[in-house]
């Protein structure tokens, strides 16, 4: 933890930035590249930003869930992505898309964005445990 009164405060305003950010990031990588893993870098970078600035203790109420239980849930959110289109009958992680309306309002989801909102859930809590036992075997 660094002592800081700029890095603290500039840390207030960085992180709802970057986590702001971070979500563009990836819903935007559901239709091109990026997506889960490099939101998910960001949002972990804001969240060590937090961890510098504040120290880990800070950082364990910010988060709420344990980065374990984190990295857990990106992988059930994987995961199922797989086993969806596996139950209908085609290849595990084959994209399966629910489309609703026609034309140009036309909103259309699917599994990719599933095991893109996995791949960022792993890649923030992972990052993030790592972090947090290296500042807290400092401490």
């Amino acid at each position: 933890m660094m002592d800081s009164l700029i890095l603290r405060t500039a840390t207030r305003l960085l992180l709802s930035l970057m986590l702001l950010f971070s979500f563009f990031i990836l819903l935007r990588g559901h239709n091109e590249p990026g997506g889960g893993f490099i939101g998910g870098l960001i949002a972990a970078s804001a969240f060590a930003l937090h961890s510098i600035a504040y120290g880990p203790a800070a950082l364990r109420q910010v988060l709420v869930f344990d980065p374990k239980a984190i990295v857990g849930a990106g992988m059930l959110c994987a995961i199922a992505a797989g086993l969806w289109s596996a139950f209908l009958g085609d290849a595990f992680l084959t994209g399966q898309w629910l489309h609703w309306g026609e034309g140009d309002a036309a909103f259309h989801v699917g599994t990719p964005l599933l095991f893109d909102v996995g791949v960022f859930l792993v890649v923030i809590g992972a990052v993030l445990t790592i972090v947090l036992s290296l500042e807290e075997e400092d401490v």
